[in-house]
């Protein structure tokens, strides 16, 4: 008798599929992931049309789909008469500090806890995991009054980067994954290490950096895309319009003078080319990382 094999497609089965029941719940779950898929990519796919709009065609009833007239030259215009180039620099040297601080400061206390496991350890791993459960809005005026009167040193931080890097530098969330992720490293390899006469820092530097490169490049692109897309406390932080990330430059064009809605629509597909690429690009590693967060965090 011929082994029959199962062929596996995800969470319905080759022989599965052969009955009636399963083939509805598979193409009810198909045509329901369309219209998700639909539902997310229709306002990038709005705004790059709108772009190439003529001023007169958003105010037409009823409203048309693709432009009467393509006017992509004005993609270049829009670029150098905002000078957006300035807004893209500052908002890379935003999201590299916080790159930075976010792997750096989360990755040590992420070792900590897995690894070295202090007095009290189990403590704060409950407290993180509690500040995680806090709703963002209730920390905002205690970061902010925080940063314009910085503790013990009393520094004015505003019109400066640093608040966010702060803040990238302390995410319960970025901690636990480094956590889960120093855990799945067998002890076997550290005690090797160990007996090999590695102290706790070269043990560090010398075994876990290496082996964490695939974690480090998830937490890199996650905070990349974070601080890209982050609007609220660098509108509140940055008051000097030199420093103004994409977000904060597209939020004050709204009602200016000068700027109408195809501007507008310009300014906004500029701010999602970044994140777009930057996903095409690593799209392996932000998979990697929502699996990362969904076992082991």
């Amino acid at each position: 008798m011929a082994k029959l094999e199962e062929k596996h497609t995800g969470i319905i089965n080759s022989i599965e599929m052969k009955k009636t029941k399963y083939k509805m719940v598979y193409w009810i779950l198909f045509l329901l992931m369309v219209c998700i898929s639909l539902i997310c990519l229709l306002p990038p796919v709005w705004i790059l049309l709108s772009s190439m709009k003529d001023i007169k065609e958003f105010y037409k009833i009823p409203p048309t789909i693709l432009p009467e007239t393509f006017q992509p030259e004005k993609l270049l215009e829009t670029w150098n008469k905002l000078k957006f180039i300035r807004y893209y620099i500052n908002t890379l040297e935003l999201a590299a500090g916080c790159v930075v601080f976010s792997v750096v400061i989360n990755g040590l206390a992420g070792y900590v806890l897995s690894r070295l496991k202090p007095k009290g350890s189990n403590f704060f791993l409950s407290l993180m995991i509690w500040t995680m459960l806090m709703p963002a809005s209730l920390s905002l005026v205690p970061l902010f009054k925080t940063m314009i009167k910085f503790p013990i040193f009393g520094f004015n931080l505003t019109n400066t980067y640093i608040p966010m890097w702060l803040i990238s530098g302390a995410s319960a969330y970025f901690v636990l994954i480094f956590k889960g992720f120093f855990d799945s490293i067998p002890v076997s390899l550290l005690e090797a290490a160990r007996l090999d006469g590695c102290g706790n820092f070269k043990l560090f530097y010398k075994i876990i950096v290496p082996l964490s490169k695939p974690i480090i490049a998830v937490v890199s692109i996650f905070t990349i895309n974070s601080a890209w897309g982050d609007f609220l406390m660098p509108y509140l932080i940055i008051k000097n319009p030199e420093k103004y990330t994409v977000m904060v430059r597209i939020f004050t064009m709204r009602g200016s003078v000068g700027f109408a809605l195809d501007i507008q629509m310009i300014a906004l597909v500029f701010a999602i080319i970044p994140p777009i690429i930057l996903f095409l690009i690593f799209q392996k590693h932000i998979m990697h990382g929502f699996t990362l967060s969904g076992i082991k965090g």
